[in-house]
């Protein structure tokens, strides 16, 4: 397929974070774009400032009448369903359709291509890595999974011969791309729903491993069972960061990699997780020819991504941190994270769980790492993609939470609840609708300081 020829895009689910950063591309190059979704959000406000024309309801007669099966392609979100009639419109008519992990796999075969895997840690990793690109004066243009504070976008740069993009492994969407350059930051199990077993999680990521033949060029963690250059926090690695601690606000600390100790780096991000994000990224770099003064000045001045450990109010007597992590494991980093941070201090999670499926499978990894807050208030599930499933809700999930200070409640009551609470640390987590009540949270706790 050649996108030269294409003059028209046209995206099925167009608020998604993946496919709304392929819309910003598209525009950034020069393409009609327009496209479907289900419910505004603040990323659908923010294509439709940008000059995207969006609507909201499931008509054939918005599509736009110019156009034509030889000029438009279409691309659709997973989520999706089967009885969409603009889909059946364009399958219909032949056009072309196609999953957005195909048009990326399009636009990174011909460029120089940096694949970010991991069932965590992908969008950080790739936004930290982008930005490092982008800083250092590379031709690059970065596909990233949130909106990275620096550039109040999920697209990074406007380049035509590197690309960086995360590599998910929803649907094995990651076997589509390309890579040059990869890492795989962690393969937990996750998308089950998909999968069926974590045995073939860990087979489609060793299918994605080895895509990169030069396993030089393929960064893994030291507990993966696959090929590559290990990293790691304070364990030996080829390349290894040490020395780890806090000044200023900021992780400070020493890389040692092949060649060399890079000394003194500072990153602001809060978190061990996010440092071994950050050390991946610069291993990548390292690894691309990018220089350790260049890789230490991008590292220092990386605000961080919308949504990830995302600072709302940061007062002495009042903080809250807003964050996307809808998986076990990235609850116990934000914990993690947060007990660092504010030792001592009463700790507020609202979490909403994001899929019956994922709640259903890891229901019990979920209870142990809410558990660990001094202070819970669950929402119901967002279903996202998915139908209920008979017993699975947040009552059934909460039950099973040995902290006896939680509650369930509805959206309505969330704030009055957060309000009524002593806590002074707050934090929201959640991959669904969550989010788009932050500056309504927001604005509610201000009136209180």
């Amino acid at each position: 397929m050649n996108l030269n020829q294409i003059h028209n895009v046209f995206f099925i689910g167009i608020g998604g974070i993946g496919m709304s950063a392929l819309a910003r591309y598209f525009k950034t190059i020069g393409k009609n774009v327009s496209g479907y979704d289900k419910t505004p959000s603040m990323l659908t406000d923010e294509l439709i400032e940008s000059g995207i024309s969006i609507h909201f309801e499931d008509r054939i007669d918005l599509i736009p009448k110019d156009y034509y099966i030889e000029n438009t392609l279409v691309i659709i979100t997973p989520a999706v369903p089967v009885t969409h009639s603009q889909w059946n419109f364009f399958l219909e008519r032949e056009y072309q359709v196609k999953k957005r992990a195909e048009v990326l796999g399009i636009i990174t075969k011909d460029t120089f291509c940096f694949a970010v895997a991991g069932t965590h840690g992908k969008t950080t990793t790739s936004s930290i890595l982008g930005h490092i690109l982008f800083e250092s004066g590379a031709d690059v243009t970065a596909f990233v999974g949130g909106i990275v504070e620096n550039y109040n976008s999920n697209l990074i740069g406007t380049g035509k011969t590197v690309t960086v993009v995360e590599a998910d492994e929803f649907d094995r969407s990651f076997l589509h791309l390309h890579p040059n350059i990869a890492c795989v930051t962690s393969m937990d199990a996750d998308h089950l729903d998909i999968y069926g077993t974590s045995e073939e999680i860990e087979a489609s990521f060793v299918e994605f491993a080895n895509k990169v033949e030069d396993k030089s060029q393929l960064f893994i963690t030291n507990e993966l069972p696959i090929e590559g250059v290990t990293c790691s926090v304070n364990e030996e690695a080829v390349y290894k960061a040490f020395n780890v601690r806090v000044g200023n606000g900021s992780y400070v600390f020493d890389v040692q990699t092949p060649t060399e100790t890079i000394r003194d780096i500072a990153f602001g991000l809060p978190g061990r997780h996010n440092l071994m994000n950050a050390l991946m990224a610069l291993a990548m770099a390292k690894t691309f020819g990018t220089s350790s003064e260049a890789i230490a000045k991008a590292l220092a001045s990386f605000k961080g991504i919308r949504r990830r450990f995302s600072y709302q109010i940061k007062t002495p007597d009042l903080v809250y941190i807003d964050d996307y992590a809808h998986h076990p494991t990235e609850i116990n980093a934000v914990h993690q994270a947060v007990r660092e941070l504010y030792p001592n201090r009463k700790v507020l999670a609202i979490f909403q769980p994001h899929l019956f499926s994922r709640t259903k499978d890891f229901a019990d990894d979920f209870a142990k790492s809410l558990s660990q807050f001094d202070e819970v208030v669950l929402l119901d599930i967002y279903p996202a993609r998915e139908l209920p499933m008979e017993g699975i809700t947040s009552q059934w999930l909460m039950n099973k939470m040995t902290n006896e200070n939680k509650k369930l409640v509805s959206k309505e009551d969330l704030i009055p609840t957060i309000l009524a609470s002593d806590s002074r640390i707050i934090v929201t987590i959640g991959a669904g609708d969550l989010g788009e009540m932050v500056p309504s949270i927001k604005k509610a706790l201000y009136e209180t300081i």
